[in-house]
């Protein structure tokens, strides 16, 4: 759904319904695990409005509230089938599935979504044909162009470049802010004579050392070790916050059961209580089920009864437990689940 703060039309009764109103009674409709994992993927101001119109929602028209939901389910459709085949498909599937008015509404709400967003048209094209015609460009514009694509296409794209190209472009997305509409303009443009194309008119922001951890977590172990031992040498600074937001305490969800056996046993017991403090429920579940109940039952006593803590003691025994976990999948001796290391393995 387009969670908007103007009026959106669908040539139904829900016509004069504001998007913020639509998200805040589907929101309503849904169990509360669920509305919450939505909330968790939206911005915090738009989290802030749909809260504060939930609050002030009264009885909702059970008719309303199915078109609204109904509305929700056809733009779900139509965004899945443009990822199998583009507008033209979503289209022609839309027209022979709804009504005339409300295809037509679904189709402007998708082509708005696509048309807005810098070199959306890459979405479709193959992370090997893309290097094809990006290989030789400036590390700046590969820089651009690797912003603005998935993390995983970014990843595979960026494995194939040789390690010093790798270097300077890792360095210039780290470094990237926003960046002027009329240079991505440009560099949209010289691809679009030999993909597609889209224009931008707002200012977009890019890049960052996240998106360079989001894109490292992705890559394979080799490409990922080579191209920050590199780039140690020129700016462990950089190196150091990479590696920080690669991978954080709650990603311990990721690791498996062996993998969390093994770091339990180089930490101490206080010290994980102290880490633990802050988790969540079902990292908790995670750790304590890999432990004995004698164990699993002490680390809860000694968290009942720690009473209150400092955040940063706690942010460092996380970390500390952190640098374990790096330590023993650096060795090979633990796996951490969707960072590249299944495609190392050997079934």
């Amino acid at each position: 759904m387009s969670i908007e703060r103007q009026t959106n039309s669908t040539g139904s009764d829900s016509a004069s319904v504001k998007g913020v109103t639509k998200a805040a009674i589907l929101l309503v409709g849904l169990d509360r695990d669920s509305g919450a994992e939505v909330l968790k993927h939206l911005d915090s101001d738009i989290v802030e409005d749909i809260t504060r119109e939930i609050a002030q929602l009264d009885l909702v028209d059970p008719v309303q509230r199915g078109k609204i939901i109904e509305e929700f389910y056809n733009l779900a459709l139509a965004r899945q089938y443009m990822k199998q085949g583009g507008i033209p498909y979503a289209r022609a599937l839309l027209e022979k599935a709804l009504p005339a008015d409300q295809a037509s509404y679904i189709l402007k709400v998708i082509e708005h979504e696509v048309n807005k967003r810098p070199f959306a048209f890459l979405a479709k094209t193959d992370a090997e044909n893309l290097m094809t015609f990006i290989q030789d460009e400036h590390p700046q514009t590969i820089a651009l162009i690797l912003s603005h694509v998935t993390p995983d296409k970014s990843a595979e794209i960026l494995a194939g470049l040789p390690l010093n190209k790798q270097l300077e472009v890792v360095t210039r997305i780290a470094n990237m802010d926003n960046t002027n509409p009329e240079v991505i303009k440009e560099v949209e443009k010289g691809l679009e004579m030999r993909l597609s194309g889209v224009m931008s008119q707002t200012f977009q922001t890019a890049g960052g050392v996240e998106a360079v951890a989001e894109v490292l977590n992705l890559a394979d172990r080799t490409t990922e070790k080579g191209i920050l031992e590199a780039l140690e040498g020129q700016d462990p600074d950089l190196v150091e916050q990479i590696r920080r937001l690669m991978f954080v305490f709650e990603d311990i969800l990721l690791v498996n059961d062996k993998g969390i056996q093994l770091v339990l046993k180089e930490i101490e017991n206080e010290e994980l209580a102290l880490a633990l403090k802050t988790a969540s429920e079902e990292l908790q579940e995670k750790i304590f089920k890999n432990m004995s109940d004698r164990a699993s039952q002490l680390i809860k006593e000694d968290m009942e009864y720690m009473g209150p803590v400092r955040v940063s003691d706690v942010e460092g025994a996380q970390q500390r437990i952190v640098d374990v976990v790096r330590r023993l999948e650096d060795s090979g001796e633990l796996i951490i689940s969707g960072r590249g290391t299944e495609r190392e393995m050997i079934v």
